[in-house]
């Protein structure tokens, strides 16, 4: 990897060119806000017909039901884990989301295209968000918003209607009203702004309420007292316990507690000996925050040292040995890593890569703190720190989505260590900024690409049966994600193991890349099997390239470049009996 020399200055003549360069931003914001409006536009309109996946359904279902009855959200039933549950205790998540998809539904249609179309809002809130935030902390602030979108975590999470990409546009804007507030004490409604958006934050995942403690830390530090701007902090409190006390008089529950509860219980689980030791958790988190950032590990060569590279890449390459050579203990909670052995080279490669970047994401945290020692710095710490804290040892398992809302403080973080770098303004000087941005963008393209590939067989599946099956409704099906919402859009129907409603003769549809399979009795005829390739060479959520973004528990990597197997599914019908060995 190529070093540059580097010249550091005062933190102080930082602050002062910062500011300085603050003013000269709003003349270019507008120009600079277009260019990120059509790179954002850009890069997520060729994925609209994206089909519904992972936990899409789960807020699709969720908006309909609003929209018949707007004040009960989580008033019905759900078959998400082979048994029909309430849907207040099926999702640990709260609704706002599915309100705004409601929204978008009742205008546009439930069409794939019309959703997804829908929630480019959030996207391009949370890109001119970056942008906006980040004028005020570094001197590239379009830098920074372009690292944002172009990192696979947000750019794949981004053609979903998930709520995580939605969090972190709420978290982002609440941030830049609380800073801007904060600075001006002649601008009061920014803070309430920022409280109300705390507020939403919150209510979209459950996570943006760790905004509270993040901005009183930092108004401390900025201020270096207590003042009229803790008023604020207390709006989404409020906000919060009505939000409560509401679910309870509907369900008997509140359910915010209920989802705090259900992730102490599920990460307590994950952290007892049988699952997985520490070592083996933190590897994971830091090789799926390498590759969420990618930008971190791209921008490597301008933001360190040749030393501090070659440390930083024997550190990564030391663990990924270590992984490999099964010393670092992983537990249960990982699948047996068959794939690390079958494509060693390849995988161990792309390990040692998302590891190194995960490395530069907290060394940037760290060696900003240090170097700087401001309340910015110790903001853009906290952020990413808390954030992957969280998504790693609290969260019950790692995935891309806990690890999304610290994407935007690395890019930023990435942008104010490039500051510190006085290079000439050479024509190498700006290809160099602008090479890491393709890699990365490429890199992120090609892993949505997958990830479409992936979610479009469950819906072309769906079809086959559909056109294949005189009645669809004897059609029974294991698995959940957006392969149920497309089976039970034909008619077909969930396996419960409550109400037992298979028949002998009942024709059962299985996937088998998919959560929630059993193991099947042995009196079940093959029918049918079909497979559909993955065309991408990327797996998103591939056991035998060891990558799962959405789950951990395929891998240990976000997403992997190799051969992808296809995507199966088997057709059996029932001679008799309940179709699983034994019951769940």
């Amino acid at each position: 990897m190529i070093g540059v020399t580097q010249e550091r200055f005062p933190s102080t003549a930082v602050a002062a060119t910062a500011n300085h360069d603050r003013v000269q931003n709003e003349g270019v914001s507008r120009i600079g806000a277009t260019a990120l409006v059509a790179l954002t536009l850009l890069c997520l309109l060729p994925f609209s017909g994206k089909a519904f996946h992972i936990d899409d359904p789960v807020y699709l279902w969720t908006a309909k039901q609003i929209v018949e009855h707007p004040l009960n959200p989580y008033g019905f039933d759900i078959n998400w884990s082979n048994t029909a549950l309430p849907m207040w205790e099926a999702t640990p998540n709260p609704p706002l989301v599915c309100y705004y998809a409601a929204l978008v539904g009742r205008i546009a249609g439930w069409s794939e295209r019309a959703l997804h179309l829908g929630f480019l809002l959030p996207a391009l809130a949370a890109v001119l968000g970056a942008y906006r935030l980040a004028g005020r902390f570094t001197r590239q602030p379009w830098l920074a918003a372009a690292a944002t979108l172009l990192a696979p975590g947000l750019l794949v999470s981004a053609t979903g209607i998930m709520c995580d990409t939605m969090m972190v546009a709420l978290w982002i804007w609440a941030t830049v009203f609380w800073v801007e507030g904060l600075d001006d004490p002649q601008k009061p409604l920014s803070l309430a702004i920022s409280g109300l958006l705390i507020s939403a934050c919150a209510l979209t995942k459950y996570f943006g309420i760790c905004l509270i403690p993040l901005l009183f830390v930092y108004s401390i530090m900025q201020k270096r007292a207590v003042g009229r701007w803790l008023w604020f902090l207390l709006i989404p409190l409020v906000v919060l316990g009505g939000y409560e006390a509401w679910t309870y008089a509907l369900y008997g529950h509140g359910t915010l507690w209920f989802g705090l509860q259900f992730t102490a219980a599920k990460g307590q689980a994950r952290r007892q000996g049988h699952f997985s030791a520490a070592t083996g958790h933190a590897l994971v988190g830091l090789a799926f925050a390498g590759g969420c950032t990618l930008p971190a590990l791209t921008f490597g060569p301008l933001l360190w040292s040749r030393k501090q590279l070659f440390v930083g890449g024997i550190a990564a390459i030391m663990v990924t040995l270590a992984y490999f050579l099964g010393w670092i203990s992983m537990g249960s909670a990982y699948p047996d890593p068959e794939w690390l052995y079958r494509h060693a080279a390849l995988v161990n490669t792309q390990l040692a890569l998302c590891l190194a970047g995960g490395i530069s994401v907290l060394a940037l945290a760290i060696s900003d703190l240090r170097e700087r020692g401001d309340a910015p710095s110790l903001l853009l710490f906290l952020w990413v720190a808390g954030t992957f804290l969280f998504a790693v040892f609290v969260n019950w398992q790692v995935n891309a989505r806990s690890l999304l809302p610290l994407i935007p403080a690395a890019a930023i973080l990435t942008a104010r260590r490039l500051d510190e770098t006085q290079l000439r303004l050479t024509v190498w000087r700006r290809l160099a900024v602008i090479v890491p941005l393709i890699i990365s963008g490429a890199v992120s393209l090609w892993a949505a690409w997958g990830d479409e590939e992936l979610a479009n067989t469950a819906r072309t599946m769906a079809e086959q049966v559909r056109s294949k099956s005189l009645h669809p409704s004897t059609v029974r099906f294991q698995g959940h994600w957006g392969f149920q919402y497309y089976m039970e859009l034909i008619g077909a129907q969930p396996l419960d193991n409550k109400t037992r409603n298979f028949h002998p003769g009942d024709l059962l549809v299985l996937p088998v890349n998919n959560a929630n399979l059993f193991e099947l009795s042995s009196r079940m005829t093959p029918v049918k099997i079909l497979d559909f390739k993955i065309g991408a060479h990327l797996g998103t959520m591939s056991r035998g390239l060891g990558a799962g973004f959405y789950s951990s528990d395929w891998g240990v990597l976000p997403f992997a470049i190799g051969p992808v197997a296809d995507e199966r599914y088997y057709v059996v019908r029932g001679e008799e009996g309940y179709p699983w060995a034994e019951a769940p």
